[in-house]
């Protein structure tokens, strides 16, 4: 990913909307396609499995649409002033933003917490995500003097979002194994229409003149950020499942589920939610210092939870 952002300091001109590569032709096809291939992948019978956990799930999904935008308002209430306008955008799309599906199923799963209800959240969350993240960023920008167009931002998700997922999910039928076959393959060029994306926002952003006016100190701000409501709502949620009474698997699953926000949705729904934006390379950064970040420490906190007396026992 990174790599893609350094392509994009060194050849912006090539990568930005309008260029010789035509990057921005080539992402709306790469946004229906990381659709695509989620439906493909979309068990509802694996999330009828985890509903009768109704608790848990009415925590997670208030931590990922409500107390993460709450945490924002706090944030940006103590260090907006010295951040660049988009920079505080792109910490409001982060704590707006769904949770993930893979990673967030896969370390509770590490974890041997509980799986059903991980799979039931993650996904419920993307769903959610589809009407909720615009309509968050349209009332929390509007607030922050940054008014966008919720309408729009709906209207352009359902088409190039949702339809891709719909279509996966009533061809799962008869692509379902060819995609199980195919795992690797799927799976690389879902993340090469996100490493697409993420170069053609940064080639915008160089381009415009955005980068020369901050440089490194804007890499350590967002990084500083993202890792500051990580460890905030990691300390949340673990104490908010043991307040509620949780089990320990019930637990791993909120702690794992409620922390997470999606790249791989993330990237996709900036560039419709916010679309020529001059920042736009600027506004996704949290969220992929937050991806790094959370990958790293989460895949900590499951191997602890592993090795708790009596997980080894568990399925």
């Amino acid at each position: 990913m990174f790599v893609a952002v350094a392509l994009a300091s060194l050849f912006p001109e090539a990568g930005r909307s309008g260029g010789p590569l035509h990057v921005d032709a080539l992402t709306d096809g790469g946004i229906a396609l990381v659709f695509f291939l989620h439906g493909l992948g979309l068990s509802f019978a694996a999330m009828r499995d985890g509903l009768s956990r109704w608790k848990v799930h009415l925590t997670v999904q208030l931590f990922t649409f409500a107390v993460f935008p709450l945490l924002w308002l706090g944030f940006d209430a103590l260090f907006g002033r010295w951040m660049p306008a988009g920079l505080g955008l792109g910490f409001l799309y982060l704590c707006v933003l769904p949770s993930t599906v893979s990673s967030s199923v896969a370390l509770t799963g590490v974890a041997r917490g509980n799986v059903p209800a991980a799979i039931f959240n993650a996904t419920l969350s993307g769903l959610l995500g589809i009407v909720l993240t615009p309509a968050l960023v349209a009332l929390l920008a509007h607030v922050s003097n940054q008014g966008l167009s919720f309408v729009d931002a709906v209207l352009g998700i359902a088409r190039m979002l949702l339809l891709p997922l719909v279509a996966g999910q009533l061809l799962r039928p008869w692509l379902h194994a060819w995609h199980h076959r195919h795992k690797k393959l799927t799976t690389a060029a879902d993340r090469g229409a996100i490493l697409l994306m993420v170069f053609g926002a940064f080639a915008d952003s160089v381009a415009s003149g955005l980068w020369r006016d901050h440089g490194v100190s804007l890499l350590l701000a967002a990084a500083a950020g993202a890792a500051l409501i990580l460890a905030v709502v990691l300390f949340l949620t673990r104490r908010t499942a043991r307040w509620l009474g949780f089990s320990a698997e019930d637990e791993i699953t909120t702690v794992f589920c409620g922390s997470k926000k999606t790249l791989a949705s993330g990237v996709p729904m900036a560039k419709l939610i916010f679309g020529a934006h001059p920042a736009l390379g600027m506004i996704v950064l949290p969220i992929m210092f937050y991806h790094q970040i959370q990958l790293v420490v989460c895949s900590i906190l499951a191997n602890r939870y592993a090795a708790r007396p009596g997980a080894g026992n568990r399925p």
